[in-house]
C-alpha cells in the first residue's frame, strides 16, 4: 500500500489516498482535482471516506461516485453543511455537484475495507459531522479539520463549538499513540505525541 496526497481546491484542502498494488485505492476526502489525480495515475477508487461535509472536502464526491467509488460518512449527504451558497456569498465561486452518501457511519467505532481495519471517532467541534479514521496497520490518523500541525480547526462556521472541539482533541485523538501520524485536511502532517506537547490551542491536560 502507498499513500498518495493530493492538495487541491480554493483553500488548499488536502485528500489522501490509499493505493493497493492492483490499482485500487481507498480515498479520504475530495478536494477539488482529486479525480483527475486519480485517473492520471491510472487509480481507481472503490471507497472514499469523508471526514466531514464542508465544501472543500467534497468538490470531487461525485465524480468519484460516478468512477464506482462507494461513499462513506457520519450522516447523509448534507447541504446546511457544504455551506455553498455561504462560500458563494463570501465571492468564491463553488459549485458542488450532490452526491448521495452510500453508507452513513454515525457513532460507529470500526469500519473494514479489505485488509484495511479502521477505528473510528466522531470529533464534533469544527463541523457537527466531524470524523477522524484512524488506519490501525499504519499507525496513521486522517484527522479532518479537528486537529492540524500546531492548530485546530476553527469553531466559528454554522454548527462549531470550540470547548466541543478541545474535548474531542482530548478524548478521541490524543489517547491514540504518541507515534500515530496524523494526517490533517489542511498543511502538513504531524504527530499526537508532538500536538500534546506543542500545540498551542490545545494542550494534553
Amino acid at each position: 500500500m502507498n499513500l498518495l496526497i493530493h492538495t487541491g481546491g480554493f483553500v488548499q484542502t488536502n485528500g489522501y489516498i490509499l493505493a493497493n498494488d492492483d490499482g485500487t485505492c481507498i480515498v479520504i476526502d475530495a478536494p477539488a482535482g482529486i479525480a483527475e489525480f486519480l485517473k492520471a495515475n491510472s487509480l481507481k477508487p472503490t471507497h472514499l471516506l469523508l471526514t466531514h461535509q464542508h465544501f472543500d472536502h467534497v468538490d470531487d464526491v461525485a465524480a468519484l461516485r460516478a468512477d464506482g467509488a462507494r461513499i462513506y460518512a457520519f450522516q447523509a449527504y448534507a447541504p446546511d453543511i457544504i455551506m455553498e451558497k455561504r462560500v458563494q456569498e463570501m465571492g468564491i465561486p463553488v459549485k458542488i455537484p450532490p452526491y448521495e452518501v452510500d453508507e452513513m457511519i454515525g457513532e460507529k467505532s470500526t469500519l473494514e475495507i479489505g485488509d484495511h481495519h479502521f477505528d473510528l471517532a466522531h470529533v464534533p467541534g469544527h463541523s457537527p459531522d466531524s470524523l477522524s479514521f484512524h488506519l490501525v496497520s499504519e499507525s496513521f490518523l486522517f484527522a479532518g479539520d479537528a486537529l492540524f500541525q500546531g492548530s485546530i480547526g476553527r469553531t466559528d462556521l454554522p454548527g462549531g463549538n470550540h470547548e466541543l472541539l478541545l474535548d474531542s482533541i482530548r478524548q478521541k485523538l490524543y489517547i491514540l499513540p504518541d507515534e500515530t501520524a496524523v494526517f490533517p485536511g489542511h498543511g502538513p502532517q504531524t504527530s499526537i505525541g508532538t500536538e500534546k506537547k506543542s500545540n498551542p490551542f490545545c494542550p494534553a491536560l
